[in-house]
């Protein structure tokens, strides 16, 4: 899995999203709309992560999709 495919079916990975991350709000996976940046923004915002670690946890959620 690619984050393009991740991008373009969105709305269906959000709700995976919410599953993986229960912080999130569902306004936060809106205004992420599958733009990698700001649904790592939000991890950072919500769970404390330095940019390294949310980008890393969301790599490794993309793997396990």
């Amino acid at each position: 899995m690619n984050w393009d495919q991740v991008k373009g079916n969105w709305k269906q990975f959000s709700g995976q999203a919410k599953q993986q991350w229960g912080e999130l709000t569902d306004d936060d996976l809106q205004q992420a709309e599958g733009d990698r940046e700001v649904l790592e923004g939000k991890i950072q915002e919500r769970y404390g992560d330095d940019k390294e670690t949310a980008k890393r946890k969301v790599d490794q959620w993309i793997d396990s999709l």
